[in-house]
C-alpha cells in the first residue's frame, strides 16, 4: 500500500526555471545533440527550457501515464518513440523510483537521460540531475499548486485536519 509522503517541497515557477536553466548548463558542454526526448506531463516544462537554453529546435515526446494525484499505479505506454536515442536527450521533471525511467531507457538504450530532481532511488537511471530530494519528498510542482487561503500554524496545531473542535 503506497505511504503517504511525510515531507513537501513546493516549487516555484521561478525556481523550476532556474533549475532547468542550471540543468541545459550542465548538458551544454556533454553536446551537441540532435533533439530532445521529453517525457509527458511533467517533462514538457523543463525539456521547453533546455531546448531554448542549448537552442534545440527538434523536439519529441514519449508519453507514460503511471500516477493518479499522488498514487503511482501502473505504467502505461501512450505513445514511444523510434530509434535508440544516439544523440538524443530525453528530459523529465523527475525521477522517483526509476520505474518510468526504465521503461524509456529500454526503448532509447544509447540516450542521455536527464531529470531537474532525482529521488535516491530512482537515481541510478539518469545520468545528470540538478538536485535531489529525499525518497520521501513529495515535490509539488508549479502546475499541480493554487493559491488559497492557509490556516495559521497555531490555529492547525490547536485544532488538527480531521479532529475539528470548537466552532470558531
Amino acid at each position: 500500500m503506497p505511504r503517504e509522503p511525510e515531507r513537501y517541497f513546493p516549487v516555484s515557477w521561478e525556481e523550476l526555471h532556474r533549475d532547468a536553466k542550471a540543468l541545459a548548463w550542465r548538458l551544454a558542454a556533454l553536446g551537441p545533440w540532435k533533439g530532445i526526448v521529453a517525457i509527458t506531463r511533467g517533462g514538457l516544462v523543463p525539456a521547453h527550457i533546455v531546448a531554448r537554453e542549448l537552442d534545440i529546435r527538434l523536439i519529441d515526446t514519449v508519453c507514460i501515464a503511471s500516477y493518479e494525484e499522488t498514487v503511482q499505479g501502473e505504467a502505461r505506454v501512450l505513445k514511444a518513440v523510434a530509434g535508440d536515442g544516439e544523440g538524443w536527450l530525453v528530459i523529465d521533471d523527475l525521477v522517483d523510483t526509476g520505474r518510468t525511467g526504465r521503461i524509456v531507457r529500454a526503448m532509447l538504450p544509447k540516450a542521455h537521460f536527464a531529470t531537474v530532481y532525482a529521488k535516491p532511488e530512482g537515481r541510478p537511471v539518469v545520468d545528470t540531475f540538478v538536485t535531489e530530494v529525499s525518497q520521501d519528498t513529495w515535490i509539488l510542482f508549479p502546475w499541480d499548486l493554487e493559491y488559497r487561503y492557509a490556516e495559521p500554524i497555531a490555529r492547525l496545531r490547536r485544532d488538527p485536519p480531521g479532529n475539528p473542535g470548537e466552532p470558531r
